[in-house]
């Protein structure tokens, strides 16, 4: 029971709310021509599964959510180990990187339609850039904070530039590495939604709200923000998880 409270308690709101809706849809407290109750939402689950829309939809938002992430995310990784490593590169750049950080998301929006287009190339590339930028300030600010006595026992040991990386370098920077990848996996879910609510072309659960919204039909726009919801949960889950798991040495 221990292991499940947190999670019952968590559920509690939600499930009260879910509890709300269905008397207000039985006992008519809605007077609104768009008010869809619970058994609507089901209902246009239940259609839109069996015709392959709602699972197309899915595929579509996570296939483009992969690319851009995993794109993204290694080459911040990359490029913040790399400016990371040097102490010219922190001074040079690091102010840099930080002011470019401060620049909203979607006011790249317009350079990256300019450049990509409307096709989905410009939808992995604005996932792309969400994730990039908080893995590299973080691996960047990580490397860089490794602390010199650190090296210096790792250059009296004679360790070579990779045994210096593997053994001293990465395990220090690592919790401030997994901040980042925490973050680029909620920046470029967020993304994604973002990018197929403004670049309305092919398929997905953004394009399946901008139909909703533009059709008044309340229930698949509630179904779609629900998909959107559990399936942001079960990321934020995962990548926690991980976390978990790869750095149990801190707590050992």
């Amino acid at each position: 029971m221990s292991a499940i409270r947190p999670y019952l308690l968590g559920a509690l709101l939600p499930l009260s709310a879910l509890l709300l809706w269905s008397l207000a849809a039985v006992y008519d407290w809605s007077s609104s021509p768009v008010f869809a109750s619970p058994l609507d939402v089901w209902r246009s689950a239940v259609s839109m599964a069996e015709d392959g829309e709602l699972l197309g939809a899915v595929l579509a938002s996570l296939g483009r959510y992969f690319s851009g992430l995993m794109g993204g995310a290694s080459a911040g990784l990359l490029a913040g180990l790399l400016l990371g490593l040097s102490p010219l590169s922190r001074r040079l750049f690091g102010p840099t990187l930080r002011t470019v950080q401060q620049v909203s998301l979607f006011a790249w929006v317009p350079l990256i339609m300019a450049w990509f287009g409307l096709a989905e190339t410009s939808k992995v590339v604005f996932i792309a850039l969400a994730a990039f930028f908080p893995v590299l300030v973080n691996t960047f600010e990580g490397v860089g904070s490794v602390p010199h006595m650190l090296v210096e026992v790792a250059r009296v040991h004679r360790f070579n530039r990779w045994q210096l990386l593997r053994h001293v370098v990465l395990p220090a920077a690592l919790p401030s590495i997994f901040t980042g990848l925490y973050l680029a996996l909620i920046y470029a879910w967020l993304a994604t939604l973002g990018a197929e609510y403004l670049m309305t072309s092919g398929t997905g659960l953004g394009s399946l709200l901008v139909d909703a919204q533009e059709q008044y039909q309340m229930d698949r726009m509630l179904l779609g923000i629900a998909l959107v919801s559990a399936i942001g949960f079960l990321l934020s889950t995962l990548a926690g998880r991980l976390e978990k798991h790869w750095l149990r040495w801190r707590t050992t």
